[in-house]
């Protein structure tokens, strides 16, 4: 009997029970995690970021980020409809910019209402980043005042979930540049600002990743930053540039996939009933 028990002791001792097996897992699994870059976002807490209740959003321009429908909501959507068109394909062009030639062409209202207008279908989850660090607008758009942004993941090494922010708007988060800086063109042909936008579009494949960028006229940082994207959408304003700036602006964008150009606050009158409207 001794020889019959002592064989079945050293059988059992090789065995590992499942609370051992489960804890073998776990230290796999933590070893595995330590070798996981920084930049990357776990699924769980980016989804924790979308279970949250809406941010109030005040700002007239932000047509999409009101239960209205109106012929703005309507002009939104279909861009939305058509973004999404040309972006799926055999391979999903997830990573996209929106810049214009010069400034005040509203290229930031037009990537916030993009981003909202996606966000709120049901299929989309969009972070908004925004990358226009000499005059930062996305926060003041929404009314939210960030402490951290894109500047202190890029120049003091902060892990980007610190700086996101939840808004509740349909499945958007946004990314808030931090604050303004007054030449950022280093920071952002930086090899971490590539790492940013590259773990960005590879972590989720599935997600829109929508960048607001300076105008692309006066300064180097859309250029700069084209190169690394998807795709660009280019934003126009009835009556601000001077055509000659726009087209050889559309012409510099060419090989950067330009999706198309957003004619933005066109004067068309049109009849309804009795009246006139824009």
């Amino acid at each position: 009997m001794s020889r019959i028990q002592d064989a079945l002791n050293k059988t059992a001792s090789r065995r590992k029970s499942p609370v051992e097996s489960a804890a073998e897992i776990n230290r796999t699994a933590a070893q595995k995690n330590k070798a996981t870059p920084e930049l990357q976002l776990p699924e769980k807490q980016f989804s924790k970021l979308l279970d949250v209740p809406p941010i109030k959003v005040d700002h007239l321009l932000l047509a999409t980020a009101r239960d209205e429908k109106t012929e703005v909501v309507e002009e939104y959507n279909k861009l939305r409809s058509t973004v999404i068109a040309l972006t799926k394909g055999e391979k999903f062009s997830n990573t996209l910019m929106v810049t214009s030639t010069v400034s005040e062409e509203g290229k930031s209202m037009t990537a916030l209402n993009l981003a909202i207008s996606l966000a709120k279908e049901h299929d989309h989850t969009v972070l908004l980043v925004d990358t226009d660090l000499r005059r930062p607008s996305v926060h003041k758009f929404l009314g939210i005042k960030p402490e951290v942004g894109l500047v202190h993941c890029l120049r003091d090494n902060l892990p980007i979930e610190k700086a996101l922010i939840k808004t509740g708007i349909g499945k958007l988060v946004v990314l808030p540049a931090g604050e303004a800086v007054n030449d950022p063109v280093d920071i952002l042909s930086s090899n971490r600002m590539k790492e940013i936008i590259r773990e960005l579009r590879e972590r989720y494949a599935d997600r829109y990743v929508i960048f607001d960028t300076p105008p692309a006229l006066p300064f180097a940082d859309a250029g700069v930053l084209a190169a690394n994207m998807d795709a660009t959408l280019f934003v126009v304003r009835e009556g601000k540039a001077r055509r000659e700036d726009m087209v050889k602006t559309l012409d510099d964008f060419k090989e950067h996939n330009l999706l198309g150009v957003v004619y933005n606050d066109a004067h068309a009158f049109m009849k309804k009933q009795d009246y006139y409207y824009y």
